[in-house]
């Protein structure tokens, strides 16, 4: 039976880029994503694969998940656990891009929260926070100084996230 309580996010928003490049940016593997919080991607985007997001050095994991669906330029999805968060159950994000006469538009849906989650309207919050870097990213090659500053200040202070987001300790657990 559904949890009566369950919630379901769901942001859009509309970037003057065409769509390929928006694609690009979501799944960009390999290297850092400064719009999905400095974080990299390591996944090879084929259903059922693994899915990381590491710290810049990649010595923290973020997110863990597996990859749902793949279709360029299209839609993304992959489950999602935030690691930090503990033992929660897997959530789900979905990218869904479609052009507009301006570009691009994205609807994110993040879906599958419980009662046994402890905060999901604080994940709100942070895909607002990163729709809104991506826009400025895609369509002026920057992010705010405030939030690279922000980025800095939480490299050099990593040593103080949680013994459970290092790469060691994530290896250990069958997510």
């Amino acid at each position: 039976m559904p949890d009566p309580g369950a919630i379901t996010h769901v942001l859009s928003i509309d970037i003057e880029v065409p769509i390929q490049r928006v694609w690009n940016e979501i799944t960009k593997t390999g290297s850092i994503q400064r719009p999905l919080f400095n974080t990299v991607l390591d996944t090879d985007l084929t259903p059922g694969s693994p899915l990381r997001y590491y710290s810049p050095d990649k010595k923290r994991v973020f997110i863990v998940g597996e990859v749902v669906e793949v279709d360029p330029p299209r839609k993304f999805s992959h489950t999602h656990h935030f690691v930090p968060n503990g033992h929660e159950p897997k959530t789900l994000v979905t990218w869904e891009l479609t052009e507009t006469p301006s570009g691009c538009r994205i609807t994110l849906t993040h879906s599958g929260f419980t009662s046994a989650h402890k905060a999901p309207e604080k994940q709100k919050g942070g895909w607002q926070q990163i729709l809104q870097l991506l826009k400025r990213e895609l369509e002026t090659g920057t992010i705010p100084l405030s939030t690279r500053l922000m980025y800095a200040v939480m490299g050099l202070t990593m040593w103080m996230l949680p013994k459970s987001t290092k790469v060691t300790e994530v290896d250990k657990v069958a997510w």
